[in-house]
C-alpha cells in the first residue's frame, strides 16, 4: 500500500519546512494531516518516512544505521570518523564503553558533588536578582548545562574550565550555523579561524587530560578518558568520545531544566507539589544526596511530563538497510526514517488532551497503561541517547536546589515561541521573574488554578 503525503517537489521539501516554521513543528502539520505514516521529502534525503504511533514504532526499533548526509555537517568535528553515523558494528562495542560510564551510579556519585557546586553557584548569583527583574532562564541554565558536562568529560583535568566551555561554543556556533544558515547571508563559508582555534584547544585540552590519566596510572571506572585510556582507545578516539559527550549533552540538559522551571510557573498547584516534596525529603537542607533522588518522585513526573511537553530532542532519523515493514506499509531498504518525537510526544491516542500540562500522566499506574514508545525524550534502539540516566541525574539536582530556594514566575504578557536549534529550545532565552521561597507566602507559594501549557 501506497504511504500518504505530501506531493514531491523540486526544493525538497525545503519550502514547506520553512513555511511551517521549521522541521519540528512541520512534522505536527504532516501527521495531523496525514496520519501516523507519512512519507514526505526531506532536505539532505529525498524521501522520508515519518512515523508518529508509537505501536508502529515498534517495528523500527532495532535499526541501527543513521543516515549519513543528514550529519554530515557534524564531519569536522571529528577526526577518526563521524561518530554519530559510525556503522554498527563500530558503534555497539564504543557505545558500550561510554555506557558503561555515562550509566553508572559510582561515575554519578563521584560527579555529585562538583555538580552541586556548580548548581549552587548560579543559585547564589540568581538570590542577588531575587524579587527583582527577570532572569533569562535559559541563557544560564544552558551555561550551566555545558559546565557540568565538561566538568563530567574531563574530570578536574582542564586547567581553564570557562576557557572550554567558550572553546566548545565557539565550535558548534560555526557548525550549526551550517545545519541553520542565515537566509540573509546565503551558504556558509569557510570554517571561521575562530573555530578551528577553539576546536584545537578543545583537542589539545582532552590530550592533556589523557596524558594525566596514563602518567598517574589512572583507571578509574567512573571516569570517561580512564575508561577510554584503560580500554586502549587511540588518542584520536578518546578526543573524539569527548568531543560527542559535550555535542550530545549540549545544553540538552540545560534546556529541558529551563522548559520544567516554565510549565511550574504557570501551574502553582503543581510547583506547590513539588516545594513540599522537596521539604519533605531535604528538610532544611539547600541540596539533596544523591541517594534522595529516588524519593523525589513528583520531581521526576515533573521532568518527564516536561520532556513529553517539550522534548530536548524533537526528533531523529534512522536508515533501513533491508526492507521493512510497519503495519500495513513496506518501506524499502536505503529510506530514511524520521521519529518526530514530538508529534509522539502528543499523539492523542496514547496522551489524553496532550498540551496539557499533568505530571500525574507518569504515576507507575497509568506509564503501564501506554505503549513503551510513547515517551521517546531520549530517543529509542541502539541509538539512543547513552547519557540519559546522567541527564535526568543532572536534571533533579539543579531543579532540587533551585527549587528549594525560589519560585518561578511568568513574565505578565510574554509568550514562548519554541524553536529547533538542535535543541527544542524557546526563542528569547525565556525570560522569567524569580522570587525566594521565603519572600512568598510561606513555603508552598502563592495559590492558584492550573491551566494548558499551550
Amino acid at each position: 500500500m501506497d504511504i500518504p503525503g505530501p506531493e514531491p517537489c523540486p526544493d525538497g521539501g525545503a519550502a514547506a519546512v520553512a513555511a511551517a516554521g521549521g522541521l519540528h513543528t512541520y512534522q505536527l502539520r504532516l501527521h495531523a494531516a496525514h496520519g501516523p505514516v507519512v512519507r514526505f521529502p526531506l532536505p539532505g534525503a529525498e524521501e522520508a518516512v515519518s512515523i508518529a504511533d508509537p505501536v508502529l514504532l515498534e517495528a523500527t526499533a532495532g535499526l541501527d544505521e543513521r543516515p549519513r548526509r543528514l550529519f554530515a555537517f557534524l564531519d569536522p568535528l571529528f577526526e577518526t570518523g563521524n561518530l554519530q553515523v559510525m556503522p554498527a558494528h563500530e558503534h555497539t562495542p564504543w557505545r558500550r564503553q561510554v555506557l558503561s560510564v555515562l550509566t553508572g551510579r559510582r561515575s554519578h556519585e563521584r560527579h555529585f558533588v562538583a555538580f552541586t557546586a556548580l548548581a549552587t553557584e548560579l543559585a547564589d548569583r540568581w538570590d542577588e536578582q531575587a524579587d527583582g527583574g527577570p532572569v533569562r532562564l535559559l541563557d544560564d541554565l544552558a551555561a550551566l548545562s555545558l559546565r557540568m558536562i565538561c566538568r563530567y568529560a574531563l574530570g578536574g583535568d582542564a586547567a581553564d574550565p570557562d576557557r572550554v566551555v567558550a572553546a566548545f561554543e565557539a565550535v558548534l556556533a560555526e557548525h550549526l550555523g551550517r545545519l541553520y544558515p542565515d537566509p540573509d547571508h546565503g551558504p556558509a563559508a569557510a570554517p571561521a579561524a575562530g573555530a578551528q582555534e577553539a576546536l584545537a584547544h578543545l583537542r589539545a585540552t582532552v590530550d592533556q587530560a589523557v596524558r594525566g590519566h596514563r602518567a598517574g596510572g589512572r583507571t578509574d571506572a567512573g571516569d570517561l578518558i580512564g575508561t577510554l585510556v584503560e580500554a586502549g582507545a587511540s588518542p584520536a578516539r578518546i578526543r573524539d568520545t569527548v568531543m560527542a559527550v559535550l555535542l550530545a549533552a549540549h545544553h540538552t540538559t540545560g534546556t529541558a531544566v529551563a522548559w520544567t522551571l516554565y510549565l511550574l510557573g504557570h501551574h502553582p498547584g503543581a510547583a506547590r507539589r513539588v516545594a513540599d516534596e522537596l521539604d519533605l525529603v531535604l528538610g532544611d537542607r539547600p541540596a539533596p544526596d544523591h541517594a534522595d533522588l529516588r524519593q523525589l518522585e513528583y520531581l521526576r513526573m515533573t521532568i518527564d511530563e516536561s520532556m513529553r511537553l517539550y522534548p530536548p530532542g524533537p526528533y531523529g532519523a534512522r536508515e533501513t538497510t533491508g526492507p521493512l515493514t510497519v503495519g500495513r506499509y513496506r518501506i524499502p531498504a536505503g529510506t530514511t526514517v524520521f521519529y518526530p518525537f514530538w508529534a509522539v510526544h502528543l499523539n492523542p491516542d496514547h496522551w489524553p488532551e496532550p498540551e496539557v500540562f499533568r505530571p500525574e500522566r507518569f504515576t507507575p499506574e497509568e506509564a503501564a497503561r501506554r505503549p513503551a514508545l510513547a515517551h521517546l525524550p531520549f530517543g529509542l534502539g541502539p541509538r539512543a541517547c547513552p547519557g540519559a540516566a546522567l541527564a535526568m541525574t543532572e536534571a533533579e539536582l539543579v531543579l532540587a536546589v533551585l527549587l528549594k530556594r525560589f519560585r518561578f514566575h511568568p513574565v505578565p504578557g510574554h509568550r514562548v515561541r519554541p524553536v529547533e536549534r538542535f535543541v527544542l529550545r524557546p526563542a528569547d532565552g525565556l525570560p522569567m521573574t524569580v522570587r525566594r521561597r521565603t519572600a512568598e507566602h510561606g513555603p508552598g507559594g502563592v495559590p492558584g488554578p492550573d491551566h494548558p501549557a499551550g
